[in-house]
């Protein structure tokens, strides 16, 4: 079990003690990215704040994204103005206050003859692109000749390439966005559990009578509070007293070793109305990616044989001699994205705007947006809380407070997964609530999808986390069989793209 010194997180026990202790200013179901950025600007404001996450922080919509903090350039031909507008400065927030988890990525977007993405449209796009961003986007936008973007990306289809434009977004990381998020939130004084499930609820003399289930143990918890944010996601139609209504769409990214594709920057694919991206990442490039309705249970989201062909067909037709296949996949996933219902049009055309509503008295849903905006999700979140309630609390910092400070921002914490040791394996658990060797692999590190041996990896670190966390062989042994059926479908029979993969905002 973990301590209460040294720096580590609260014992399970103490955490879910404190939830049930008196009344709590505020109670966020869900520990993906909007809940842990509502935790965070609750708790700097002052509020007794608690975050219960179901499965694991970050397990369904923050941790299946592109690992992009985007403005949404194809937004503005949407005429999207406001929303790109918000997300293009809110990326601007996270690179002042995380740093280490917003690194400016230059996009090539290469144009052809009868598309309706013409050059000279996307000229005037990038620029007011860049205005959006208040003129201080993190880099220049610029118009390519066609010599420039051959000698750039010479293995680019030639036939019918008029030039390009290069703009700038940010690459991230979407899992450790939210853990260090609820680091923070934490610091401030944040009660933050997983593995906690919201059952139901009722109102009564001004509180919520929460109902909390505690999956690890199997132990029922009440928990009152004055006021519920849910902010899960896809699932957040499902909960008792939601008012929300949802349309999810899913999207699938593939894997590849940087070798197969050597991509300078990312690369913008057009494909009719929709686009594609190609984004370097380390040594791998992420491709992706779709957008399709879905309709199934949410934890049976996958990539299916058709999107990685879909994926792949668009990619060969903009790189040819690349002639990628399936076996070339290091590793793929798939999620959801829980977009504000609209029945209408195509999935890609539907609007990532945000929507924050009282359906009751103290109880608040939170749906829509985008990663980039979850920052300026989660201040309005907590305006209307605090307005509502006739709380006394303090004025929104995050937009300038740092994420975390200098000093905790180490190997552990940052865009590319760090090298595998004991020493990350052990911050992981006893700091960073990793609670299954699933939560390190896939979550807390990325190894799972980074490397093609993640099983070897996963192997190496399965005594570590024993030895952190206290586990008996029985406990590793079952720890390591879930590991396998679920990300190691070679001892399954299935094709290594086609594993079950969980949710995600994208």
């Amino acid at each position: 079990m973990m301590r209460d010194d040294c720096g580590d997180v609260p014992s399970r026990e103490t955490a879910l003690a404190r939830l049930g202790e008196g009344v709590l200013d505020l109670l966020v179901v869900g520990g993906g990215i909007v809940g842990a950025g509502v935790a965070r600007d609750a708790a700097m404001r002052g509020l007794k704040t608690g975050l219960i996450e179901q499965y694991d922080f970050a397990y369904g919509t923050s941790s299946r994204s592109s690992h992009l903090l985007h403005g949404g350039l194809r937004y503005l031909a949407q005429g999207h103005l406001r929303l790109v507008h918000e997300a293009s400065k809110e990326k601007r927030v996270v690179h002042r206050i995380a740093p280490h988890l917003a690194e400016p990525l230059a996009f090539i977007f290469p144009t052809r003859p009868g598309w309706q993405w013409a050059r000279w449209k996307l000229s005037i796009g990038v620029k007011l692109y860049d205005l959006l961003c208040g003129r201080r986007n993190l880099g220049r936008s610029s118009t390519l000749g066609r010599d420039r973007v051959w000698r750039t990306l010479p293995g680019l289809a030639r036939q019918g390439i008029t030039g390009a434009v290069r703009y700038f977004d940010g690459l991230t990381n979407d899992a450790r966005l939210v853990i260090d998020t609820l680091r923070s939130a934490a610091s401030h004084g944040a009660t933050v559990v997983n593995e906690a499930r919201f059952v139901d609820a009722q109102r009564e003399d001004g509180l919520w009578w929460c109902e909390v289930r505690d999956t690890a143990g199997d132990m029922p918890l009440e928990v009152r509070a004055r006021a519920v944010v849910n902010a899960t996601g896809p699932w957040s139609d499902r909960l008792p007293h939601s008012r929300t209504d949802l349309r999810l769409t899913k999207g699938v990214h593939l894997v590849i070793d940087r070798g197969r594709l050597p991509l300078p920057d990312a690369v913008v694919m057009a494909e009719g109305s929709r686009i594609l991206f190609g984004i370097p990442w380390g040594d791998r490039v992420i491709l992706g990616t779709t957008d399709t309705d879905f309709a199934g249970r949410i934890e049976d989201v996958r990539c299916e044989e058709e999107d990685v062909r879909y994926v792949l067909d668009v990619v060969n037709g903009a790189f040819p001699e690349a002639r990628l296949a399936a076996d070339d996949l290091v590793s793929a996933w798939a999620g959801l994205r829980p977009l504000v219902a609209d029945r209408n049009g195509n999935p890609s055309d539907i609007s990532r705007r945000h929507e924050i509503r009282m359906g009751e008295p103290g109880w608040w849903d939170v749906t829509g947006g985008k990663l980039t905006t979850y920052r300026l999700m989660a201040e309005q979140t907590v305006d209307k809380v605090v307005r509502q309630a006739g709380f006394a609390a303090r004025r929104c910092r995050t937009a300038v407070e740092p994420l975390l400070p200098p000093e905790e921002v180490d190997g552990t914490s940052g865009i590319l997964p760090p090298p595998v040791s004991e020493a990350t394996v052990r911050h992981y658990c006893r700091r960073e609530w990793a609670r299954h060797l699933e939560d390190v692999m896939v979550r807390r590190t990325l190894w799972r999808y980074y490397h093609a041996n993640h099983d070897r990896v996963a192997r190496r670190i399965l005594p570590w986390m024993a030895d952190a966390l206290g586990w008996n062989e029985a406990k590793a042994e079952t720890e390591w069989n879930a590991y396998l059926q679920q990300h190691c479908p070679s001892h399954s029979g299935a094709n290594e793209w086609h594993a079950r993969n969980v949710p995600s905002t994208l």
